[in-house]
């Protein structure tokens, strides 16, 4: 082969490299043949073609931790739930049997040789406490029946019933609020915080995605530019060891051209490893581990990032961020509990005033027992009986015959100070630290807000910067080879200006991948603090 022939050869393979490495990310409509951007480990297993687009569909229906997240918010449901069962009423009953033998113990006991009791009581109630103002009130009702052989007893078998109607009503403390209240609306803040988190973990595995896909696309087509890198080495070799044959070159020239293939190979055996890394991350950011083929399916991006000016507005970006970011939201939200906390501390500094208003009626019924005149203190002989069924014992009771009325002011108040007053200092200080807290995090989402709009814009200029440097060095290579052609150079410096061709296509590969992920970012700084940036 003449020099004028391999020249041509090795111009056509410095010219394919980056056509074929800037077409992988759409930077140009180019055509070029080059060999796949995956190594041979990718036709093991199942090939998952996914565009961006799909990849964060499937990571919001499958990724493990915003399974877990999901399950925040009913957790916080459950504590909702169990304090409102603080206001459930209450159903109590009872039943009971007495059976008493007592000996006289004087002559008006109303037995001369023994004192038999017996007596059945069935007793059901409810009691509530209100969800309004604090209160609570309860209702009794009860029901009895005796028997004994007491000679003073009018009833034989005696029924007895009544009900009572009882209403509480806190007038200074647990007026506005009690503890019950308290926890409930905390635990209803605290169920707030839930959702907004929730928000922020699907914001972050959107950002983390993308990213992921973005950093994906930069290995493979790191890939490409390597294997090409390799194959000029390799014809540059070649073309060496022809020189060697034809006695226009030293053997020990030699070395230096395989070490350059050397070291290329090593950076392809390199970038093949990082794509087996990446592909590793998404799996784990988009599909569940239970997933069959999770370790074996290889994923191939169907999208490729291009570069589209953003416009970037600071301001209105600072804005949204101050108004929306879930961090700020959670810290607004916590604050917003401790004042909760302050109004209840503060009312139970208040005295403990209570009022009670109580209504009851009762009845008597059963066999009454008719005598007949009494001498001295015996009460006189049984001559009739008149009985006085149980409903109508019920009817009597109901239709308040023997009612009766209590109404009660109770206050309590504790001398000198309390703990609720220590409470109350400390929850009106931990307030102003979070209002500070507050403040800090506004400042420092602003100062994150503004570099990830400053990144958009100095990552758009490195696009067109290394773009520049690309096609410089494309430039120097060819120079190099031609005054290499004339004998005018060392083939030293055409290795030099291959690598620094290398260097600069994946320079301007990464800051296209930059700016593809810097816009991303941008859009996440608005709704949630980057994490792992």
């Amino acid at each position: 082969m003449r020099f004028d022939e391999r020249f041509c050869a090795r111009t056509a393979v410095t010219a394919g490299l980056f056509t074929a490495a800037v077409s992988v990310f759409g930077l140009s409509p180019v055509h070029a043949q080059t060999k796949p951007a995956t190594p041979p480990a990718a036709q093991q297993g199942q090939i998952r073609r996914l565009s961006i687009d799909d990849a964060v569909a499937t990571a919001l229906e499958q990724n493990l931790d915003l399974q877990v997240q999901r399950i925040n918010p009913q957790l916080r449901d459950a504590d909702i739930a169990f304090y409102k069962t603080n206001y459930a009423p209450t159903f109590t009953t009872s039943f009971n049997l007495v059976d008493q033998t007592q000996p006289p113990s004087s002559l008006l006991s109303g037995n001369t040789s023994q004192l038999t009791n017996g007596r059945s009581t069935f007793d059901f109630g409810v009691a509530q406490q209100t969800p309004w103002y604090g209160g609570s009130y309860q209702f009794l009702f009860n029901n009895g029946r005796t028997t004994t052989n007491n000679i003073f007893t009018s009833f034989d078998p005696q029924l007895t019933s009544n009900i009572s109607a009882t209403y509480t009503q806190p007038l200074l403390r647990n007026f506005k609020i009690d503890g019950t209240r308290q926890q409930l609306l905390v635990s209803q803040k605290n169920r707030e915080i839930s959702e907004t988190q929730l928000q922020q973990s699907i914001a972050l595995t959107v950002r983390s995605v993308r990213n992921a896909f973005y950093d994906l696309m930069y290995s493979i087509g790191n890939l490409n530019v390597q294997r090409q890198s390799l194959e000029l080495a390799q014809q540059s070799l070649k073309d060496n060891r022809a020189r060697v044959e034809i006695g226009t070159m030293a053997p020990l020239d030699i070395v230096q051209a395989e070490a350059e293939v050397a070291t290329r190979e090593e950076a392809v055996i390199l970038a093949e490893a990082a794509i087996e890394r990446q592909q590793d991350v998404i799996r784990a950011l988009v599909y569940n581990p239970q997933a069959p083929e999770f370790w074996t399916a290889r994923i191939e991006p169907v999208d490729t990032p291009t570069f589209t000016p953003t416009t970037v507005d600071t301001d209105a970006a600072v804005k949204n961020a101050l108004s929306q970011r879930t961090d700020l939201v959670v810290a607004r939200k916590n604050l917003e509990a401790n004042d909760i906390n302050i109004r209840y501390f503060d009312n139970q500094s208040m005295p403990d005033l209570n009022a009670t208003v109580n209504y009851g009626a009762q009845a008597i019924g059963g066999v009454g027992l008719l005598r007949g005149p009494s001498s001295g203190l015996v009460p006189g002989p049984i001559v009739g009986q008149v009985e006085r069924s149980y409903w109508s014992t019920l009817g009597t009771v109901f239709s308040g015959d023997f009612p009766g009325w209590t109404f009660s002011l109770d206050l309590a108040y504790p001398i000198g100070k309390s703990n609720n007053d220590a409470n109350l200092a400390r929850t009106k200080i931990q307030r102003i630290q979070q209002e500070r807290q507050l403040a800090s995090l506004e400042l420092s989402v602003t100062a994150q807000v503004r570099d990830a709009a400053r990144n958009v814009q100095t990552n758009a200029k490195r696009v067109d910067a290394t773009r520049s440097s690309r096609v410089l060095a494309e430039r120097r290579l060819e120079a190099e080879e031609k005054k290499y052609q004339a004998g005018m150079t060392q083939n030293f410096f055409v290795l030099q200006a291959q690598r620094d061709l290398n260097v600069a296509r994946n320079n301007e590969l990464l800051a296209l991948v930059e700016y593809a992920k810097s816009v991303t970012n941008y859009s996440a700084v608005q709704q949630t603090p980057l994490i792992g940036q």
